[in-house]
């Protein structure tokens, strides 16, 4: 047996891909939105990593709780998420100019990384081979 988690071979599936559309995205930002652009992708991708870890992290902190907790914690977490992502736009729209960070690259590159992410996540999902017992079978 290895010494890496489940949860690192997921962060490290869904990050890699992350960062390499991340970088992408905020240099044609960068040439297409100047500064602005920059901050805008680069915010973005700061947003989309931390919500997403957090994901991950939640899953290892309830790898060995009932299910009653788990679930209990996973919806804790994304009711936390969304609103601290949501006072996080709020903010970001009353708080800072459209010449000091271009919306229009953050919501791409946000999306854009979201489908990174949700992509090598799956993908290193899948390569983790995880053998469940079916019902019915001796374990």
């Amino acid at each position: 047996m290895t010494d890496t988690s489940t949860e690192r071979d997921l962060l490290r599936g869904a990050l890699i891909p992350s960062l390499a559309v991340g970088v992408l995205a905020i240099i044609i930002s960068t040439v297409t939105r100047g500064s602005s652009g920059f901050m805008g992708a680069l915010l973005a991708q700061l947003v989309v990593v931390m919500y997403f870890a957090v994901h991950i992290g939640v899953s290892k902190i309830s790898r060995n709780l009932d299910p009653m907790s788990t679930m209990a914690l996973a919806l804790f977490s994304y009711f936390a998420k969304f609103i601290l992502l949501g006072a996080f736009l709020f903010v970001l729209t009353r708080m800072t100019s459209r010449e000091s960070i271009d919306r229009g690259a953050f919501g791409i590159t946000a999306i854009t990384l979201t489908f990174a992410w949700l992509g090598g996540e799956i993908r290193s999902y899948l390569k983790l081979k995880l053998h469940l017992p079916l019902p019915g079978q001796k374990g």
